[in-house]
């Protein structure tokens, strides 16, 4: 045990008991640091999400998004536990200061890259030093501020993240829409802005962000172990969650990502009571009640607001039509709603002391704003979008702090940076989670959605009609799409199509020929019988008289079978001129009630349809005729709605656990003081201690 030493007489240990360990102006210094590191990763947050999908278009690879999104989300995840013990062990600042140094060498990295799994490697990268940023200015902010003062300090933090998402879909739009900016792509500047952001965050750091030292840990010990099962636990289980719809959730593949999984779950929690304190996440936090179900409940708020939430952008710029800077700004009520909520939170909190109904509010209204959103259709305008994105907001705001707050206030504070990384881990193993198999669901359902889409009538018969007309399909805004979409439906259909003309020819040549051959053979026999003509001659006159008459009887045939199919006579053949319309709207009307039947039974077997529904580019629908366009849009849509709903069942879980979860009651003193008042500090503000 540590006991402090003394360093002035008895008068002074008195005076200084108590006293505030840091000034005002300390206070906001270290916050202008925080701000720094917390804008360069909202911001690239921001960017990010706002050209996605251009990045995914321009690489050829949007429905691997899921990797790129994971990668970065992975080791974030693995890394915030990490940082939490060791800014426990050796102080913040040095650790964030390398958090910030890794994000910036990641985004250098991830600017040059050529394929979306190159690109979620170097977005990895990233994400080790996204995972100081996400939890070392929370605990931060808990060393250095009692629970009820944060809310006079929110304002700051809120203005970072307003600022960043005010202008990062601008700035993402931007970079998205130019081709080039100084000789690069232009959605690489998306990455490459980190580089003069980050160093102006990295300076501000610096220079503001020091906090009194209180002590330090004698050979403290590293939980490599534990770090090392958290990377096989986590890894497999996210692959299988991306790759479970290619592979088969029963292959060979999954089930060897379940076991290994399963084993480094186990492996961890052994290696955690093994190493007792100095385990990453030291299993005693879970002795107090508050902590685990705080922990338990931001899982699934996790779950649900990363995953059913990554998709809100693709929506508003694949079916709304909306530019990656129109809908960024279009998250907006989203931002309102989460910073409204949470600062009215924050004010109730300071005034009254408690915050315990902020978990039962916050899940309820969010689990209702994902519950508007299962209303969305293909046609759904964007404000009622905005109305769904502004309530989950309100529902977040009142969540993202207090759950964080409670685990705080659960612990000791000597364990304050392991408490914050360790709600801030499992919220984003949840959110992780929710990334992974939300998308993996989306792009599973996606594609029988588009064949059952086109099914109906309606749909159809437009649909067949603008492919089939040659002005419309030969269109350069509709080739790509008529290519991705349409044609493996129209080409087997027009050849069947001309198949059966062919036959019908045919078949009717035949009984052409023979019905010219038979009057020519009975006129023949009768002049023979006549004595008119030798009976010798009559093969050779039969023979002359059926090539002379057949062509004109062959015609006819052919006129017969043309305007019996409702059809025209081309070159010796009956076909169809699809840019005749009441030829294609005939042959599309008598098409129509089989094909659509037949697209139905493919949807509702889970076969595969004639249509090639890659999403790997979704750029062939910019522009599009809207007819052609609608199956996509429909299809999408519904494999959204699917989204929504399961987001709405995690947060009414949630909501159902909050029920029983009692918020631990607000310390009155940061935690920082609680150790100098408990330990002695010096002048300086320096807790100096020596082994009993």
């Amino acid at each position: 045990m540590s006991t402090a030493t003394a360093t002035t007489g008895a008068t002074r240990a008195e005076r200084t008991q108590n006293a505030p360990i840091m000034t005002h102006k300390q206070i906001l210094l270290v916050i202008y640091g925080l701000m720094a590191g917390m804008f360069l990763s909202s911001l690239d947050q921001t960017i990010v999400g706002t050209a996605i999908r251009t990045i995914g278009d321009d690489l050829h690879g949007l429905d691997q998004q899921a990797w790129v999104t994971t990668a970065y989300l992975i080791t974030s995840t693995i890394s915030v536990p990490i940082y939490g013990k060791l800014s426990d062990i050796f102080g913040r600042r040095p650790l964030f200061i390398f958090g910030i140094s890794v994000f910036i060498l990641g985004s250098i990295l991830a600017t040059f890259s050529s394929s979306m799994l190159m690109l979620a490697a170097f977005r990895g990268v990233q994400g080790i030093g996204a995972g100081a940023l996400m939890s070392l200015p929370l605990a931060i902010m808990a060393d250095i501020l009692a629970p009820r003062e944060r809310a006079k300090y929110q304002g700051y933090f809120f203005a970072v993240f307003g600022i960043s998402s005010l202008i990062g879909p601008l700035v993402g739009g931007l970079f998205a829409g130019a081709n080039e900016i100084l000789w690069i792509s232009g959605w690489r500047w998306v990455f490459l802005i980190n580089l003069p952001i980050g160093l102006i965050a990295l300076g501000m750091v610096l220079a503001f962000l020091h906090l009194p030292k209180v002590g330090k840990h004698k050979n403290p010990r590293i939980d490599w172990w534990g770090a090392t099962a958290v990377i096989v636990a986590l890894v497999p289980l996210l692959l299988v969650a991306e790759q479970g719809r290619e592979w088969g959730w029963a292959s060979f593949g999954a089930i060897a990502c379940y076991v290994i999984g399963g084993l480094g779950v186990i492996a961890f929690v052994l290696i955690e009571i093994a190493m007792k304190n100095d385990a990453i996440i030291p299993i005693r936090l879970f002795h107090s009640r508050p902590f685990s179900w705080a922990t338990g409940i931001g899982v699934l708020v996790g779950f649900g607001m990363f995953g059913a939430m990554m998709t809100i952008p693709l929506y508003m710029q694949i079916v709304g039509g909306l530019t990656p800077t129109e809908s960024g700004f279009a998250m907006l009520p989203m931002v309102v709603g989460l910073m409204g909520s949470s600062m009215a939170a924050g004010q109730i909190t300071s005034r009254t002391g408690k915050y315990g109904i902020f978990p039962r509010t916050g899940t309820l209204i969010m689990a209702l704003g994902f519950l508007l959103l299962t209303f969305v259709s293909s046609d759904t305008p964007v404000w009622f979008m905005m109305i769904g994105m502004f309530v989950v907001g309100l529902g977040l705001g009142q969540l993202m702090q207090s759950l964080v707050m409670a685990s705080q206030n659960a612990v000791e504070a000597r364990d304050m940076g392991v408490a914050t990384s360790a709600a801030t881990f499992f919220r984003q193993i949840g959110g992780t989670l929710g990334t992974a198999i939300m998308l993996s669901i989306l792009f599973t359902l996606l594609p029988l959605n588009i064949v059952h889409s086109m099914a109906p009538k309606a749909t159809l018969t437009a649909g067949l009609n603008a492919a089939l007309d040659p002005a419309v399909a030969g269109k350069a805004q509709n080739k790509a799409v008529v290519k991705q979409l349409w044609e493996p439906v129209t080409g087997p259909l027009q050849k069947k199509i001309q198949a059966g003309l062919d036959q019908h020819v045919v078949d009717a040549k035949s009984v052409a020929k023979k019905k010219v051959t038979d009057g020519v053979t009975a006129a023949v026999n009768q002049a023979v019988a006549a004595g008119q003509l030798p009976a010798a001659a009559a093969p050779t006159v039969i023979d002359q008289q059926v090539a002379a008459a057949l062509p004109a009887a062959e015609a006819g045939a052919l006129k017969a079978v043309a305007d019996g199919a409702k059809a025209s006579v081309k070159d010796g053949r009956v076909v169809v001129d699809w840019s005749d319309k009441a030829q294609r709207e005939h042959m599309v009307d008598t098409l129509v009630p089989d094909v659509s039947k037949q697209l139905a039974k493919v949807s509702t077997s889970g076969g595969s349809s004639g249509s090639n529904s890659s999403v790997s580019d979704t750029s062939f629908l910019n522009g599009a005729d809207p007819v052609l366009t609608k199956p996509f849009m429909v299809g999408f849509t519904k494999a959204i709605d699917v989204i929504y709903w399961v987001g709405f069942g995690v947060l009414m879980l949630a909501f159902v656990l909050t029920w029983f979860f009692k918020a631990p009651p607000l310390r009155t003193r940061s935690a920082l003081q609680e150790q100098a008042d408990a330990a002695g500090v010096s002048e300086t503000g320096t807790i100096r201690t020596q082994q009993a």
